[in-house]
């Protein structure tokens, strides 16, 4: 029998957990992110180019779009809870890593806020009219990294 792996499973997983600071290290060229949410038609998870600015994710998306819209929540000063989340993956290696940011999001309404998230060069996914910011103001920042870890002499 072939061995299933190409010779990675003479090479145990480690997981190792990530602190916030290294999270945050890990995710701060920015990128491609998926944000989740409970949208109009039940979960609903998308991708969107992000930066991570001021400690904060930024990224754009239509005025009018579906998620521009079902991130809203009608009331004044309220945020929508999301999960935002970044990994990186080397599938030859079988090894990676993978941040999960937990807060609210909220879009970038004021002139103020809005002249300020301008400067963080976010661009967007498909290109075209994507003039609504959002923020995404972090609770809860976890992560973790998987690497294989060498065969023993002895095995």
């Amino acid at each position: 029998m072939a061995d299933e792996t190409d010779g990675q499973s003479a090479a145990a997983a480690i997981t190792q957990l990530l602190d916030e600071a290294e999270c945050l290290r890990l995710i701060a060229t920015g990128g491609v992110g998926r944000i989740g949410y409970t949208g109009r038609f039940g979960p609903t998870i998308l991708p969107v180019n992000y930066v991570l600015y001021e400690q904060t994710i930024v990224f754009r998306t239509g005025l009018h779009s579906p998620m521009g819209e079902d991130l809203r929540t009608g009331i004044a000063d309220a945020e929508y809870k999301v999960a935002f989340e970044v990994d990186e993956i080397i599938p030859a290696s079988r090894e990676g890593w993978s941040i999960l940011i937990q807060g609210s999001a909220h879009h970038v309404d004021s002139d103020n806020e809005l002249a300020e998230v301008r400067q963080s060069g976010v661009q967007t996914w498909p290109g075209g009219e994507k003039d609504l910011f959002i923020r995404i103001v972090p609770d809860r920042i976890t992560g973790r990294r998987i690497r294989r870890a060498a065969p023993s002499a002895d095995g």
